[in-house]
């Protein structure tokens, strides 16, 4: 029998402008600029308006840009309100896949598959997810949604709505970071699934909500989460060699580490861990990056695997006093943006994304009458 074939490993399955990975050799590009660079010297509106417009913009631009977003981080009273109905114990991002998809309800461009309509559509929901993400966390422990600030940029007004509190530049500029390295990676599931949706010509709020519900897996948008979840396990830095040779040894999987795409360092890996041990240092405590540091050395030494972005984001949002199970969310309201420009590339040139499967089961089979059939085998 023919070995089934899984996981669309290595199939291209269409052209783009938007994102370059070059796995082998540890690079990533959006839109022909190292990933490094950006992270280096830009801010995460900068990069948000190369990923949607295709170059960098102007002082001009950027600031027409960066107001645009600030005008549109409301959300409407009415949503809330229905975030409020959603039980406390439900996971945070079945929260935000709701809110998106109703979110749609309110947006008298929603059904308007247009060009520009659909980058005006881009523009909001960028701006709203921080938002959204926000109010999701407060709601859900019973506090008060903290109103955007229109003083504060995309990633300080993040911070501040979540918490409270006007955050520190060090904290600001992490969070910052992390935005740009989450803001788009080429086919990945979640971008797949909604480039999927959008085939068929649906509408961006119905692919924004696929691509949500792509990233909630924890082989996605949830493996930071894991991370630090095992993190918060193994409690201190003592006990983390003993810990992963035990899972070793058992055959489990320690998150954060291998990707699908590069099969050496992860380029974001490498930022964040720096950000990490700088975050470790002037905010504390250092156990995490500490705990970070061990882990990687056995995974790295003694296994050859190398870890990925999830790995030392763990540990940047643990130091930014971010909630565990809001890491994928605050992974989505970088994401957005990279999803909704493969989206509108997607409009351009569409074709509906119909693939084949390999078919491994019986042939020629017969009906029997019911009367005639013996006990079914499969379980009830």
């Amino acid at each position: 029998m023919t070995e089934p074939l899984v996981g669309l490993e290595d199939v291209v399955i269409t052209t783009s402008t938007i994102c370059f990975i070059d796995g082998d050799k540890g690079i990533l590009r959006y839109r022909g600029y190292d990933v490094n660079e950006l992270a280096e010297k830009s801010t995460y509106e900068e990069v948000a308006y190369l990923l949607l417009y295709g170059q960098l913009p102007s002082k001009t631009e950027l600031e027409h840009f960066q107001n645009e977003l600030r005008k549109n981080r409301e959300v409407p009273d009415d949503l809330l309100l229905l975030l409020k109905m959603i039980p406390a114990k439900t996971d945070p991002m079945a929260w935000l896949r709701t809110a998106v998809s109703a979110l749609a309800a309110w947006d008298p461009e929603a059904e308007d598959n247009s060009e520009p309509a659909n980058v005006r559509k881009t523009l909001r929901l960028t701006a709203q997810f921080a938002t959204l993400t926000a109010a999701i966390e407060r709601i859900r422990h019973q506090q008060t949604p903290i109103s955007p600030d229109p003083s504060l940029d995309h990633a300080a007004n993040l911070l501040y709505m979540v918490t409270g509190k006007k955050p520190d530049a060090l904290s600001r500029r992490a969070m910052d970071i992390s935005l740009i390295l989450q803001a788009d990676h080429e086919l990945n599931a979640s971008t797949f699934a909604g480039r999927v949706t959008i085939s068929t010509l649906s509408d961006i709020y119905s692919g924004v909500t696929s691509a949500v519900g792509a990233l909630k897996g924890p082989l996605h948008g949830g493996a930071n989460q894991r991370v630090m979840e095992m993190f918060l396990k193994i409690g201190t830095v003592d006990k983390a060699e003993a810990f992963v040779r035990e899972q070793l040894a058992a055959k489990k999987k320690i998150m954060g580490f291998g990707h699908r795409v590069y099969t050496t360092v992860d380029p974001r890996a490498a930022i964040l861990k720096r950000m990490s041990k700088e975050l470790s240092e002037k905010i504390g405590p250092k156990k995490w990056f500490e705990m970070s540091e061990t882990i990687e050395k056995i995974m790295v030494n003694e296994k050859k695997i190398n870890p990925n972005l999830d790995f030392y984001s763990a540990s940047v949002f643990q130091y930014l006093n971010m909630a565990v199970d809001l890491y994928p969310l605050i992974f989505a309201t970088s994401r957005v943006i990279g999803w909704c420009t493969h989206f509108i590339e997607q409009y351009r040139n569409n074709r509906l994304i119909r693939p084949l499967t390999q078919y491994v089961g019986p042939q020629g089979l017969r009906y029997e009458a019911i009367a005639n059939r013996n006990s079914a085998t499969v379980p009830h």
